[in-house]
């Protein structure tokens, strides 16, 4: 009985133990909310990599600068990634609105994929979409917001004339 008590109880501590290490924060997919990064700067090497590897392509990463000596401020993101143009652009385009908009220093962002590179400034991607989308509070807001703007191909290819 008192082996069986014994087993009991360590095997509700490790219980305890493994489902406090549980890391997912709430999140399904285990992934951290992303907006805690809101207002972050260009030179918060730690708060941009926390964001990059959270968006599209983050797999393919091989790496990103931070522009920080003088303005207009950047962020340089590397990519070993065999794409098509077109979701080379969507990419582009999705990644940098999070970035604007958690970002709130970042003037430009380039990036560099195996056989493309597209550099995409903050006030242009704000004149494409018509709209302040740096004002958004949440995931879900902004994925709506971009999801809507890359379903349509020409507009896609506006962005980047």
């Amino acid at each position: 009985m008192k082996q069986m008590l014994k087993f009991l109880s360590l095997s509700l501590v490790v219980i305890l133990i493994v489902s406090g290490c549980n890391t997912n924060n709430g999140k399904e997919d285990g992934k951290e909310d992303i907006f805690k990064f809101k207002d972050s700067l260009v030179g918060d090497n730690s708060a941009v990599g926390n964001i990059v590897n959270q968006l599209q392509g983050a797999e393919h990463l091989k790496g990103f600068e931070l522009e920080t000596k003088e303005k207009p401020y950047g962020i340089i993101l590397n990519y070993d990634w065999s794409e098509s143009e077109q979701n080379y652009k969507k990419t582009a385009a999705f990644n940098a609105t999070f970035l604007f908009t958690l970002v709130q220093n970042a003037d430009w962002i380039a990036f560099n994929f195996d056989n493309q590179e597209y550099k995409i400034t903050k006030e242009n991607l704000q004149n494409w979409y018509g709209e302040d989308f740096s004002e958004l509070k949440n995931e879900d807001d902004l994925k709506a917001l971009t999801q809507k703007h890359l379903e349509n191909e020409d507009k896609v290819n506006q962005l980047f004339k």
